[in-house]
């Protein structure tokens, strides 16, 4: 059960830092929001591995944890693009489902078997995923930033096939974010992955050396390309909020893949679109359909099913 609860909370902090880190990422450079987002993380959570991490690190530990922490800073900043191109129902989703899948899959060959009630839950994920996520503005819509308008604005002033040209500006912007999508959820599923093969929960080592390495992941990138400088103001607070909510996360997901199943832990995980999906319904005033609602409900019951099934 403590498993399953700290999946919960990984999958709220996660669905939360994606839509602050959304948000920012539309304004500025994503490789800008990431470095801040990651260096904020680890100046939280490092001292705390510190202090509860009383048994010196294997090298093993660290390696699986710097995989993790590699594998996890290019997901983020492939859903951070994932963003920038379509809407969060677009992006966020794919990425989620390819988690699950990958994580889970890996979980079943490594042995893991699930009960009964469990595997109900689990297969109950991916529809609440797509469900969840339904948007009921018109695809790509809420996407469409000024430049486009004016683009869409100029295209109906020469041109008869307004509809059609929108339509396929709208269809290539989703797909861009399909393959962000797509990208986002290898590397959380080996994120995932590179944690629970890190070691004990009973050190913190993993979390210190993923975080570690996601930090010099992003801040060789934006050195690379010369995008070092912090954010503007109008996101940098964004961005330091990301990072404090993703700290939350980590530490929990974590933890949970070393009090339970991959597979489990990688569903529950996987149901961090909600979050952003209500955080944008509140925050940002975007519309709830009664689909989305539905798959909301069928969440709750995928959770409520894995748990059940996860008491022993």
């Amino acid at each position: 059960m403590m498993a399953v609860l700290l999946a919960v909370v990984a999958a709220v902090s996660f669905g939360g830092s994606d839509y602050t880190a959304g948000l920012a990422s539309r304004k500025t450079s994503v490789l800008r929001v990431t470095v801040v987002a990651e260096g904020i993380n680890a100046a939280l959570v490092l001292p705390f591995v510190l202090v509860v991490s009383r048994h010196p690190p294997s090298m093993a530990t660290l390696e699986w944890g710097a995989v993790a922490g590699v594998s996890g800073a290019g997901g983020v900043m492939a859903l951070y693009m994932g963003f920038r191109h379509a809407a969060f129902s677009v992006a966020s989703p794919v990425s989620a489902v390819a988690a699950a899948g990958l994580s889970v899959l890996v979980g079943l060959l490594s042995g893991e078997r699930p009960g009964g009630l469990s595997l109900a839950g689990m297969l109950l994920t991916a529809p609440a995923i797509v469900l969840v996520s339904v948007n009921a503005a018109r695809p790509g819509a809420a996407q469409l930033d000024g430049s486009d308008l004016a683009r869409v604005s100029a295209s109906a002033a020469g041109a008869s096939g307004l509809g059609d040209d929108a339509e396929i500006s709208v269809l290539n912007r989703d797909s861009a974010g399909v393959v962000w999508g797509l990208t986002a959820g290898a590397g959380f599923a080996m994120f995932l992955v590179g944690l629970n093969q890190a070691g004990s929960a009973s050190n913190l080592w993993p979390v210190g050396a993923a975080d570690i390495a996601g930090v010099i992941t992003a801040v060789g990138l934006a050195a690379v390309t010369r995008q070092l400088a912090p954010p503007p103001p109008g996101t940098r607070r964004l961005s330091v909020l990301t990072g404090v909510i993703a700290a939350v996360g980590t530490t929990s997901v974590f933890l949970a893949t070393h009090r339970g199943l991959l597979a489990v832990t990688a569903v529950i995980y996987s149901l961090y679109p909600a979050g952003t999906t209500i955080l944008a319904r509140v925050l940002s005033h975007e519309r709830l359909t009664r689909i989305g609602m539905c798959g909301l409900c069928l969440a709750a019951a995928s959770v409520s099913l894995i748990a059940v099934g996860s008491v022993r």
